[in-house]
C-alpha cells in the first residue's frame, strides 16, 4: 500500500476518532472553523486553544492508539492535556488506557489528572472506580476522603450512602469495608451525617458477607436517629440472614413518622419468607396508613386469596380496581410507574377476582372477569382460569381441550400447558392421568426439575413411594439447592414412619436453603413428633401456623395438640382449618383417624 494512502486512512481515523471525544478541544475546534467565518458575523472571532502544533499532536496520540502503541498514545494526550488543563482530554487518556486493559496506566494518567486539576470531582470518581476495579486498596482512601471533603455538607450524606455500590467492584470486600469504616470514621462523629456514615459502613459490611458487622451498624444508626429510615432498610436487607434485625424494622415502624414505603417493603420480605399472616398485618397497617394509595391494595388481595379467604380478597380487589377507576388512567400510571404498571395491575386485579369467584362457586362472575383481560400476553392463563372453571363444573374432557387448543408462542408456552393440564386431572384426583401427562412432559423437557417434582408428588398419590423418591433425588441432582424436594422427600418419610433420621437431615436441609419457610418447618416439627418430641414439634407448629394459617399445618399443630390433651384448642385449630378448606384431605384424614367431629 502507497504510504500516503496509508496515512489518508490513519488521518480520517484519526479524524473521526476526534469528533466521537467530548471535550473541550474538540469544542474548540468548532470555534476555531467559527472564526473563519467572514467579517460580517455577529459575534467578534475568538482565539482558539486548537493551534495547528495541538491539533497534529492529538491525531498522532488517536493514530498511535489505534495502532495498540498505547504507553505513546497516553503520553501525548497527557501531554495535551497538561498543557490546556482540559478535562476531556484527561479522561481520554484514561479511556486509551482501559480500552488497552493497562489499569496501572489509567492510574496514572488519573492520577496526572488530579495533580493538574485537584477540585476535579470526575478525575476523583475516575480514580476511585479505577482502583476498585484493580484491587488497590491503598490508592482508595486517599481519593475517598478527598471527594467528601470537596462535597457541599448539604450533599454529602447522599454520597455517603452510594459509596458501598461505588466500591463494590473490589473484589475484596472485606477490605472495601475496612477501608469505609476508616475513611468514614470522622463522619460518624458529626451529627449531620452519623446516621449514613453508620447505614453506609453497614451495607458495606453486608456486602463483605459480614451480617453480624452490618446489623451492629444498623443498631447504632438506629441509636442515633429512631426516626430515620436508613437503619430500617438496611435491616431488612439482613433479615434472611439474621432474624434479629427484624428487631430494628420493627422498632422504626413502632415510631411517630415511619414512611409507609418502609413497612410495604417489610411486607414484602414478609412475604419472601412465606409468612403470610404477618405480611398481611403490615399491609393493612399500610392501606389504613395511606387510603389513597392503590399499590398495597393489589398485594394485601393476592395475599387473602393465597389464605383461602375469596370474599375477603373481593372486597379488596374491588376496591383496589374502584380507587384505580376514580382516579383516572394517567394518575393511576403515574402513581405506579411510567412503564404500565397500572394497566398490568388491572390485568392482575381481573384474573386474581375469577379466581376468587371460582372459589365461591360464582361461575359466571368467574368469566365475565376473564373476558375483560384483553392483554395478549396473558392469553394462556386466561385460557387456564377458562378450563379450571369447567372442569369445577364436571366438564374435565372440555377443559383439557381447551387448554390444549391454547395457541403457544415458545417453548415455555407448552411446558405451562403441560403443567395446567396435569393440575387439572390433579384437582379431579385424577392421579394416574396427571402423572401420565407430566411423564410425556418430562420426556420433552428431561431436566425441567418443576415437571419432575410435580411427577413425584403423583407418583406419592398414586402410592408408587419408590418412583416417588426416584424422582426427587433427581431433582436434587439437577438442582441441588431445591428445599421443596429436599422437604417433600423428607416429610415423606416421615409420614411414613420410615427412616425418621434421614428425615430430619433433609428437612433440615431444607431449612438452611429456604430459612423461615412455614412448609418446611411444619415438615420438621412433624419429624418431631414421629420421633416423640412433643414440646419442640408444638413449638415448631405452632411457629409455622403463625407464620402461614394453612390448612395442612393446622392439621398438624391440631394432632400434636391433642396428643398433649389440650382438646379444646385442638378442636379451635382445627375448626379454623375447616373454615378455610373442609375437603382437604389431611385434615379429613387426621379427623377420622382420631375420631373427632368437629
Amino acid at each position: 500500500m502507497p504510504v500516503c494512502r496509508r496515512w489518508r486512512i490513519a488521518f480520517a481515523a484519526a479524524v473521526l476518532a476526534l469528533a466521537a471525544v467530548p471535550s473541550a478541544w474538540a469544542q474548540a475546534a468548532a470555534e476555531a472553523a467559527d472564526a473563519a467565518e467572514p467579517a460580517g458575523a455577529s459575534t467578534p472571532p475568538t482565539r482558539s486553544q486548537l493551534d495547528s502544533q495541538l491539533l497534529q499532536q492529538l491525531l498522532i496520540g488517536e493514530i498511535e492508539a489505534r495502532r495498540g502503541h498505547t504507553d505513546a498514545a497516553v503520553q501525548l494526550v497527557l501531554d495535551a492535556a497538561r498543557r490546556t488543563r482540559d478535562e476531556g482530554l484527561y479522561r481520554r487518556a484514561v479511556e486509551i488506557a482501559l480500552q488497552a486493559r493497562n489499569g496501572e496506566q489509567a492510574l496514572l494518567a488519573v492520577a496526572a489528572w488530579r495533580r493538574t486539576l485537584p477540585g476535579s470531582f470526575d478525575a476523583l470518581r475516575t480514580q476511585l472506580q479505577i482502583a476498585a476495579a484493580l484491587n488497590r486498596s491503598e490508592a482508595i482512601a486517599d481519593p475517598l476522603r478527598a471527594l467528601l471533603e470537596q462535597t457541599l455538607e448539604t450533599d454529602r450524606s447522599a454520597l455517603i450512602a452510594q459509596l458501598p455500590g461505588l466500591l463494590q467492584r473490589m473484589p475484596d470486600r472485606r477490605r472495601s469495608a475496612q477501608i469505609l469504616d476508616e475513611v468514614l470514621e470522622p463522619y460518624r462523629a458529626r451529627p449531620a451525617t452519623r446516621v449514613a456514615a453508620l447505614v453506609s459502613s453497614g451495607r458495606a459490611w453486608a456486602l463483605a458477607d459480614d451480617p453480624d458487622a452490618a446489623l451492629a451498624r444498623a443498631r447504632a444508626a438506629q441509636q442515633a436517629d429512631a426516626k430515620a429510615p436508613g437503619a430500617a432498610l438496611l435491616a431488612l436487607e439482613l433479615m434472611p440472614q439474621r432474624a434479629a434485625a427484624e428487631e430494628v424494622v420493627r422498632a422504626y415502624l413502632q415510631a411517630e413518622g415511619a414512611e409507609p414505603a418502609v413497612r410495604m417493603a417489610y411486607a414484602r420480605a414478609l412475604m419472601n419468607a412465606q409468612r403470610l399472616a404477618d405480611a398481611v398485618v403490615q399491609l393493612e397497617q399500610t392501606v389504613q396508613e395511606r387510603p389513597e394509595a392503590a399499590p398495597p391494595l393489589l398485594a394485601l388481595g393476592a395475599l387473602q386469596l393465597e389464605l383461602h379467604q375469596p370474599g375477603a380478597a373481593v372486597a379488596t380487589l374491588e376496591r383496589y380496581l374502584a380507587l384505580l377507576d376514580a382516579r383516572g388512567t394517567a394518575a393511576a400510571d403515574n402513581e405506579a410507574d411510567a412503564d404500565g404498571a397500572a394497566a398490568q395491575g388491572r390485568t392482575q386485579a381481573r384474573l386474581m377476582l375469577a379466581q376468587a369467584a371460582e372459589r365461591l362457586g360464582q361461575y359466571d362472575v368467574a368469566e365475565r372477569w376473564l373476558a375483560r383481560v384483553d392483554d395478549p400476553a396473558r392469553v394462556l392463563e386466561v385460557q387456564t382460569r377458562r378450563a379450571s372453571l369447567l372442569a369445577r363444573q364436571g366438564r374435565l374432557e372440555d377443559a383439557r381441550a381447551l387448554l390444549r387448543q391454547a395457541p403457544e408462542r415458545d417453548g415455555g408456552d407448552a411446558r405451562l400447558k403441560l403443567l395446567a393440564e396435569a393440575a387439572l386431572l390433579r384437582d379431579a384426583r385424577q392421579w394416574g392421568d396427571a402423572f401420565e401427562v407430566l411423564g410425556s412432559a418430562v420426556r420433552r423437557f428431561p431436566e425441567d426439575t418443576d415437571l419432575l417434582y410435580e411427577q413425584a408428588m403423583m407418583a406419592e398419590k398414586m402410592g408408587r413411594v419408590d418412583e416417588m423418591e426416584r424422582l426427587l433425588r433427581r431433582v436434587i441432582e439437577l438442582k441441588p439447592d431445591n428445599a421443596h424436594a429436599h422437604n417433600a422427600l423428607g416429610y415423606s418419610l416421615a409420614d411414613r414412619g420410615q427412616r425418621l433420621p434421614e428425615a430430619r437431615r433433609l428437612v433440615q436441609r431444607a431449612l438452611e436453603l429456604a430459612p423461615g419457610d412455614p412448609f418446611i418447618t411444619d415438615s420438621l416439627g412433624w419429624i418431631e413428633y414421629r420421633l416423640g418430641n412433643l414440646g419442640e414439634a408444638l413449638r415448631l407448629l405452632r411457629q409455622a401456623y403463625a407464620s402461614r394459617p394453612d390448612v395442612e399445618i393446622g392439621a398438624h399443630l391440631g394432632e400434636v395438640l391433642w396428643a398433649l390433651g389440650r382438646h379444646d384448642e385442638a378442636r379451635r385449630v382445627w375448626a379454623e382449618s375447616k373454615g378455610r378448606d373442609a375437603a382437604n384431605d389431611v385434615l379429613r384424614e387426621t379427623l377420622a383417624r382420631l375420631k373427632v367431629e368437629l
